[in-house]
């Protein structure tokens, strides 16, 4: 079979470096999705939604295959859930230490939804939302400051990362690692194997960088 195309619709640079590390190499086409106007009635259910909504703006965006090639659409989202409420990117450094205030010595869930689009005419789709329960440190004030200081929790969801200098912060994982980063390798396997496409066929798809 004709090594798939794998298009993955986030701009997160932990995901495309997961896939990379599982020998994969996707193309990356943003979406453009707007996360701050969708809701959902759980975080879960909000995670799964987002991941739809950007792998539908890709897809939308490329034509069907042509030939035998597969064409596969990936697209990812991640929300941590903490007292039943979600949190995503904080944005700003105000908010990056308050949600570090809030969950120091505490555990929250990270949601990461994963949505597969197979081009073609029909589409075929598969989705799952992955969850992970992450234990976070006691840090003190000056460890949240200077964290906060680097940047780094502005842009990731949850203000946390456990591949970054975040990773210090972060004392135990219950579930999938990769799923903190942001995609999980065990669950998108599965997606795949939905709709009939190997995970090992995707270690020679080396996707036309765009």
């Amino acid at each position: 079979m004709t090594p798939p195309r794998l298009v993955l619709a986030s701009a997160s640079p932990a995901r495309l470096a997961t896939l990379r590390a599982a020998g994969v190499e996707p193309e990356v086409v943003v979406s453009g999705v707007d996360e701050e106007v969708v809701t959902a009635e759980s975080v879960p259910a909000l995670a799964g939604r987002l991941a739809v909504l950007k792998a539908e703006a890709v897809a939308a965006t490329l034509p069907p295959p042509r030939g035998s090639r597969p064409l596969l659409v990936l697209g990812c989202d991640s929300v941590l859930e903490l007292d039943g409420e979600p949190h995503g990117k904080p944005g700003t450094a105000e908010e990056a230490t308050a949600r570090w205030r809030s969950m120091r010595g505490r555990s929250g869930v990270l949601h990461t939804g994963h949505h597969l689009i197979a081009r073609g005419e029909p589409d075929r789709t598969r989705g799952a939302v992955a969850s992970t329960r992450v234990h976070f440190a006691d840090v003190s004030d000056a460890e949240i400051a200077a964290y906060v200081a680097t940047g780094e929790p502005l842009q990731v969801a949850g203000a946390f990362t456990v591949d970054g200098l975040g990773g210090a912060f972060v004392t135990a994982v219950e579930g999938d690692p990769h799923n903190v980063v942001g995609l999980s390798l065990p669950l998108l396997r599965e997606l795949l194997l939905d709709l009939d496409v190997q995970w090992t066929d995707l270690w020679a798809s080396g996707g036309t960088p765009r």
